[in-house]
C-alpha cells in the first residue's frame, strides 16, 4: 500500500541560503503510536496507507516519499530577549508542502528526525513524552478553535535518547500553514540581505496575504496582516487560560498559528502572573504578559521590513509605527468580544469591560479555577437556582457581581436555556490540564497508552461533555499540582 503525498514545494524553490538540504536519519524500529485519521483525510492522504509499514517508514523518517524536498529551514531569533543570529531547524525536517482538500497549502514536517546543519551539537532527536505532549495539546487547541499547527502522527523509533536520563525516542509529524517565523525575517535582516528579505516577503504575501499584493504598499499590508493574526491569536490564548511559555521570535508564526508546544500550560487557578516554564525565571512570558510580548515580537518583525517599507528611513519608520499602532485596538476588540461571549453577552454595551474585569478580579481573589468557573457560569445563566457552584467558587462576593450581571443579561435577547447553550459553546468543560497530560505521558513511556487515548478523546470535544470522562475535567489536588513545565529538547 503506497502512502502518496501530492507535493508542491514552493519554499524549496527559494534560493539555497533559505535552508539546508538534509535527509532524515533512519531509526531502528519505527512503530506507529498515534495517527490522526481525520487530519490525514483533510490533507488528501490515505490513513490506511499511512498506517502501513511503508507509511510508518515515511512518518519516522526511515524513507522519503516520492516528491519530497527534504530541507531544514534557516532562521534567527530573540530568545528571552537575547538575539541569536542563527538558529534554524535543529531537529525538524520539512518534507514538503501539500494542497489540502480545501485548497490550502500545508507543510508536512518531521520533528525529531535527526541532526541538521542547525543542530548546534544536538542529536536532532525527540523523546516520546514531548512528542505526545505536542500531539495532545496542539490537537486540543484545534478543537478549541484556536489557530495552531497540527499533529498528523507520532511514531516511536525503537531507540533511546538521553536527556535527564534514558528516554524512548519518537518522531512527530507536524502540519502547519507554514513554518515561517518572525525569526526567519530576522535571519536575513541581520545579514543585511535585502534581496532575501524581499524574496521572503513576496513568498509570504503569495502564501498568506494575497490581498496585500494589490495594496499600495504591499509590505505594509503584509505587516498589518501578521499583526492582525497575532492579535487575534493571543486574545484566543487568554480566553482559554493558555500560556505559551516560550514566546521567542523564532516561535512567533507569520501565519498566525500557535507553534512549539514545549513548556506550555493551561492555568488552573486564575492568576495573570502565572508562569509554568522552567526556563522563564523572570516571568517574561507570564499569562498576563503575552499581549505585550506579542507586540514586542511584531516590533522586531517591523524592524526587519524597514528596507522594504520605504526608500527613506524616516518614512519607513513612520509606516512601521502606524502599522504597529493597530495592534492594541485589534487585540482589545478580540479579547473584549471573547470575554463578552463567555459571559453570555451577544452584543457589547458600555460597562461590559468593567463587568468582565470584575468577574476576573473575583476569580483572582478567590483563587478560582479558570476553566471550571466559566463553565459553571453557563449554568448560572439559566437562573439563580444554579448559583451554588458559583458561591462555592467565588464566595460571598459572587452575590453582588451576579446581581449586576443578571441586570445586564436582562437587556439581551433570548431565554436562560438558550443563553446557557450559547455560553457552553465557548466555555470548554475540559482542557489539557498539566497533571492529566503528565500522567498520560508517564504511562505512555511505560507502554500504556490508555490514559493518552482517553485524554485525546475528551479533548477532541471540549464543549460537549462526555459522561465517562468527566474526571479529566477536575483540577489537580494539592499533591498533583505541577509548578513547572519543560521544553523537552
Amino acid at each position: 500500500m503506497t502512502a502518496h503525498f501530492a507535493f508542491d514545494n514552493s519554499y524549496a524553490r527559494l534560493p539555497g541560503r533559505f535552508f539546508a538540504e538534509v535527509e532524515p536519519t533512519p531509526v531502528a524500529a519505527p512503530r506507529l503510536v498515534r495517527l490522526n485519521e481525520p487530519l490525514a483525510r483533510e490533507l488528501g492522504l490515505d490513513p490506511q496507507a499511512l498506517a502501513s509499514p511503508e507509511g510508518v517508514a515515511i512518518l519516522s523518517g526511515q524513507r522519503l516519499p516520492e516528491g519530497a524536498a527534504s530541507i531544514a529551514m534557516a532562521y534567527a531569533g530573540h530568545q528571552f530577549g537575547g538575539f541569536v543570529p542563527q538558529l534554524g531547524d535543529g531537529r525538524a525536517i520539512l518534507l514538503g508542502e501539500v494542497i489540502d482538500r480545501e485548497g490550502r497549502r500545508r507543510d508536512i514536517q518531521l520533528k525529531g528526525a535527526g541532526p541538521t546543519p542547525f543542530s548546534r551539537m544536538g542529536d536532532g532527536r525527540a523523546a516520546l513524552g514531548p512528542v505526545l505532549r505536542e500531539y495532545l495539546v496542539s490537537e486540543a487547541m484545534h478543537a478549541l478553535g484556536i489557530p495552531t499547527t497540527r499533529a498528523l502522527a507520532a511514531v516511536a523509533t525503537g531507540e533511546s535518547i538521553y536527556r535527564e536520563g534514558r528516554l524512548p525516542g519518537a518522531v512527530l509529524t507536524r502540519v502547519a500553514a507554514s513554518h515561517i517565523r518572525v525569526g526567519t525575517f530576522q535571519f536575513f535582516a541581520v545579514r543585511r540581505d535585502v534581496e532575501g528579505l524581499r524574496l521572503l516577503a513576496d513568498h509570504v504575501i503569495a502564501r498568506h496575504d494575497p490581498a496585500a499584493g494589490e495594496a499600495e504598499n504591499r509590505y505594509r499590508a503584509l505587516l498589518e496582516g501578521v499583526i492582525a493574526r497575532q492579535a487575534a491569536l493571543v486574545a484566543r490564548w487568554l480566553l482559554v487560560g493558555f500560556i505559551h511559555g516560550v514566546m521567542n521570535t523564532d516561535n512567533s508564526s507569520i501565519s498566525g498559528e500557535t507553534i512549539d508546544y514545549g513548556p506550555c500550560a493551561f492555568m488552573d487557578a486564575y492568576d495573570p502572573a502565572t508562569v509554568f516554564s522552567s526556563i522563564d525565571r523572570q516571568g517574561r512570558y507570564a499569562y498576563g504578559n503575552q499581549p505585550q510580548i506579542a507586540l514586542w515580537n511584531l516590533t522586531r518583525l517591523a524592524e526587519t521590513l524597514l528596507p522594504l517599507l520605504a526608500d527613506d528611513e524616516a518614512a519607513a519608520i513612520a509606516e512601521a509605527e502606524a502599522a504597529l499602532g493597530t495592534f492594541a485596538d485589534r487585540f482589545d476588540a478580540a479579547y473584549r468580544a471573547g470575554l463578552c461571549a463567555k459571559l453570555g453577552l451577544a452584543r457589547e454595551e458600555d460597562g461590559d469591560a468593567d463587568l468582565a474585569n470584575g468577574f476576573l478580579a473575583l476569580m483572582a481573589k478567590a483563587g478560582a479555577d479558570f476553566t471550571l468557573t466559566f463553565r459553571r457560569l453557563c449554568d448560572a445563566a439559566a437562573g439563580p437556582d444554579h448559583d451554588d457552584p458559583m458561591r462555592a467558587s467565588l464566595g460571598p462576593d459572587w452575590e453582588g457581581w451576579a446581581a449586576r450581571w443578571r441586570e445586564r443579561l436582562a437587556r439581551e435577547e433570548g431565554d436562560g436555556g438558550g443563553r446557557r447553550a450559547a455560553m457552553r459553546a465557548v466555555n470548554p468543560w475540559v482542557i489539557p490540564r498539566n497533571h492529566r497530560v503528565e500522567a498520560a505521558l508517564a504511562a505512555a513511556q511505560g507502554g500504556d497508552l490508555s490514559l493518552a487515548d482517553d485524554l485525546a478523546r475528551a479533548l477532541a470535544q471540549p464543549f460537549e461533555e462526555e459522561p465517562s470522562l468527566l474526571h479529566l475535567a477536575e483540577p489537580p489536588r494539592p499533591e498533583e499540582r505541577i509548578q513547572a513545565t519543560f521544553c523537552g529538547t
